[in-house]
C-alpha cells in the first residue's frame, strides 16, 4: 500500500509533542518498509488549510496513493481514497479551554461522518471520543531518552550549567502553558516545605510565556522564589539528561492525550507523579504515582515518595517505558491500513 502521510506539523509551527510523534513514527515506518510512505507537506508559500483540502487530494490523485493519514483531526474532506484523521486530545471534555474551540470540535464531529478511522494515542482519548471507527495508535520513545547517558558523557555537568545546585529536582518539561498544571506542582510543593520535607526544586521547561509569569507569580506569593527555576527550551539531549538527573517528574495537567514527558521520564529511570484517572496514568501504569491532582497534600506525598522509592522503582519504571516503543507504534498503524485495505 502506498500511504501519504500529512507531515506538516515538521514543516510548519505546531507543537513540540505533536513533532515528536510525528517524526518519530515516520522514522520507524520508513525504516520498516512494511507499507510505502509518502511524506506530504505544503510549500512554504502555500495556505495550510487550502494545501490540506485541495493539494493533499491533487497529490492523492498524482502519486496513485491508495490512502491518506492526517496527523491532526483537521482532513481532506473531499479526497477520493480513505483517509485517516489524527484525534490527539479532547480538552473540553476535562474543563480545558486550549484548543477547545468550535473549529477543534467541528473537525472531531466530522471525523466520525466522513474519516474512515480517527487515530487516536490512547485508550484514555478512545474513551472520551466513544465512536465506532477509532483506533488507538500509542507514541513510542527512544533515543536519546534512557536509564543511562551515552558513552562519555556525564549528565551532572548540566547541573553546573543551568545552576541546578544538589537539592532533588521535580522536572515540569513544557509547563509554561496553563493546561500543563505547573500550579498544582507549586500548591503541592509548598504543602512538602511546610511539613519540612524534602526541599525540592522545581525546574520548569519551556519559554517564557505570559502563563509562566503568572505561575511564577504564585510561587512568589507561596514563597517558593528560591525553589523555582526557569532555564528556558532545552534540547533534548540536555532534556534526557535532566530526567535522569531528577527525582520526580510531575506531569499534573487535567487534559492530556498521551503525555511524552511522563513516558520519556520513565524511560530514563525516573518516578512520574500523574492525576488518577487521567491519560497519564494510563500510560505510566502501576509504575506511576497517580494522585488527585487538585489535592496539595497528595501531590507533596506523592514528591516525597518518589524522593524515598526513586531507586527501588527505576527498573519498574524502563521495563513499564519500553512497552512503548516506536516499533509498536509502526505496527499499530500497519494494523490500521491494513485493516482498511
Amino acid at each position: 500500500m502506498r500511504i501519504g502521510l500529512d507531515v506538516s506539523p515538521l514543516a510548519r509551527a505546531h507543537s513540540p509533542g505533536l513533532a515528536r510523534a510525528l517524526g518519530g513514527l515516520a522514522l520507524a515506518l520508513e525504516a520498516r518498509g512494511r507499507l510505502e510512505l509518502v511524506r506530504l507537506a505544503p510549500e512554504p508559500d502555500e495556505g495550510l488549510r487550502a494545501w490540506r483540502q485541495r493539494g493533499l487530494p491533487r497529490r492523492a490523485r498524482e502519486l496513485a496513493l491508495d490512502g491518506l493519514h492526517s496527523s491532526v483531526s483537521a482532513f481532506p474532506l473531499l479526497a477520493r481514497v480513505p483517509v485517516v484523521q489524527t484525534v490527539h486530545e479532547l480538552p473540553w471534555r476535562h474543563g480545558v479551554r486550549e484548543n477547545a474551540d468550535l473549529r477543534h470540535r467541528a473537525w472531531v464531529a466530522l471525523g466520525a461522518l466522513r474519516a474512515a478511522r480517527t487515530a487516536v494515542p490512547s485508550e484514555h482519548v478512545a474513551r472520551d471520543l466513544a465512536a465506532r471507527r477509532v483506533r488507538v495508535v500509542p507514541w513510542g520513545v527512544g533515543a536519546p531518552f534512557a536509564d543511562l547517558p551515552p558513552p562519555g558523557a556525564v549528565d551532572e555537568v548540566l547541573l553546573a550549567r543551568l545552576r541546578l545546585g544538589q537539592d532533588p529536582l521535580a522536572v515540569c518539561v513544557g509547563a509554561t502553558r496553563a493546561k500543563k498544571g505547573l500550579a498544582r506542582v507549586l500548591h503541592g510543593l509548598a504543602a512538602l516545605v511546610a511539613r519540612r520535607g524534602p526541599r525540592f526544586q522545581v525546574v520548569v521547561t519551556g519559554p517564557d510565556t505570559p502563563d509562566l509569569r503568572r505561575d511564577l507569580g504564585l510561587a512568589a506569593r507561596l514563597g517558593l522564589n528560591r525553589y523555582v527555576s526557569t532555564p528556558g527550551v532545552l534540547a533534548d539531549d540536555d532534556l534526557a539528561a535532566l530526567y535522569r538527573l531528577a527525582t520526580a517528574v510531575p506531569v499534573l495537567s487535567h487534559s492530556e492525550g498521551f503525555g511524552f514527558p511522563v513516558l520519556e521520564a520513565m524511560a530514563s529511570g525516573t518516578p512520574v507523579v500523574v492525576p488518577r484517572a487521567s491519560a497519564q496514568a494510563e500510560l505510566a501504569g502501576e509504575a506511576g504515582l497517580a494522585v488527585d491532582a487538585d489535592d496539595a497534600e497528595a501531590v507533596a506525598d506523592a514528591l516525597a515518595r518518589a524522593h524515598a522509592e526513586r531507586e527501588q522503582r527505576r527498573w519498574a519504571l524502563v521495563a513499564r517505558a519500553a512497552e512503548f516503543s516506536w516499533e509498536r507504534s509502526a505496527e499499530a498503524f500497519e494494523r490500521l491500513w491494513e485493516e482498511l485495505a
